[in-house]
């Protein structure tokens, strides 16, 4: 639902740059200051006086001077995708060298981070040039999961949704989201909707043998499309979804992209990727977005959730916060 989201201002909270070892057979260039030390106070209790991060900030200083045909050379090397602009190319690189020393240093965790990553993109009732009164309703649930360990979509869901109060949709919401009258009129209300959201992610066994965390493209479909839904079905806000990982934030982050020139066509076109299906098809939208994940995963970038809604205000969650997994899905009761 792209053509209805903004961007709430938020702090940018900057990770912890990913750093790398030494090119081999390179000479080792003197650290530019691109990436100083004053972001390892967010790194917890690492030791940075050990001289392994010496050797990834001296590599990082190389990898910011390399070309672009460089860069791709160099990822070629090491069979890694070569697709994106400058600035991807160069923070997949510089996070390829970091884990790999960091690897034989210590070997990471994987227990620390979530099993699966369920990616939301929801459709809402829409008019042209909206007016702020206008009262968005959820007309498609899509989920997408994605499991982290294979970097692969295991299954999806996908149901349309009745609209309560506009039941009839507009000219302009059918033609943005290909969703016809006549698909929402012989759907379920939202309540029973999201009570076959839920049963599928039991199934899942999500929140009980599985860690998991909702993954959004932007802040609208929980803090607004949803809390919005919730009240005019008359439900209490789930909470297996109060917490969620802003994409456009970790992006922004991750690759040093301002907020407001990020969305869901141009992080695809940066890293190097067509869209595939219909823009502003919920399911299509979900899939892209978690192809965007898996490119950013695979950058080295770890997701986490950076957003949560309590009583109704859209707060950050800081960077430092431990990877807590969402409860186990639950029903809503009625207000």
């Amino acid at each position: 639902m792209e053509e209805q989201k903004e961007n709430v201002p938020q702090q940018v909270e900057e990770k912890t740059e990913a750093r790398a070892v030494s090119l081999p057979g390179k000479q080792r260039c003197r650290f530019d200051g691109q990436e100083d030390d004053k972001k390892k106070s967010t790194s917890g209790s690492s030791d940075f006086s050990d001289p392994v991060y010496k050797e990834i900030s001296l590599t990082n200083g190389y990898i910011n001077r390399m070309s672009r045909d460089e860069l791709r050379t160099k990822l070629a090397e090491f069979k890694l995708d070569t697709r994106g602009v400058k600035d991807v190319l160069k923070k997949r690189l510089k996070n390829y060298y970091k884990k790999e020393k960091l690897m034989q240093k210590q070997p990471t965790d994987g227990e620390n981070y979530y099993d699966y990553i369920c990616v939301i993109d929801f459709e809402a009732t829409c008019e042209e040039g909206n007016q702020p009164e206008f009262t968005h309703e959820i007309i498609e649930f899509p989920v997408v999961l994605l499991n982290t360990r294979t970097l692969e979509i295991e299954d999806t869901f996908q149901q349309y949704v009745k609209p309560e109060i506009n039941p009839q949709l507009s000219d302009f919401c059918i033609n943005l989201t290909g969703i016809s009258q006549d698909l929402v009129d012989k759907a379920d209300e939202f309540p029973k909707v999201l009570q076959h959201a839920i049963d599928w992610m039991k199934q899942k066994e999500l929140g009980s043998k599985y860690s998991y965390s909702i993954l959004t493209d932007g802040s609208w479909d929980m803090s607004k499309f949803l809390n919005i839904q919730c009240r005019v079905s008359r439900l209490k806000y789930p909470s297996f979804a109060k917490k969620w990982i802003n994409i456009r934030k970790s992006y922004g982050n991750f690759y040093k992209v301002p907020r407001n020139q990020i969305k869901l066509s141009t992080m695809l076109e940066k890293l190097g990727m067509d869209y595939d299906g219909r823009p502003h098809s919920g399911l299509d939208d979900s899939k892209n977005i978690a192809r965007i994940a898996v490119r950013m995963l695979q950058d080295g970038c770890e997701l986490r959730v950076n957003e949560r809604l309590h009583g109704g205000l859209l707060l950050t969650v800081s960077s430092s916060a431990p990877v807590e997994g969402a409860p186990a899905p639950q029903m809503s009761r009625y207000r």
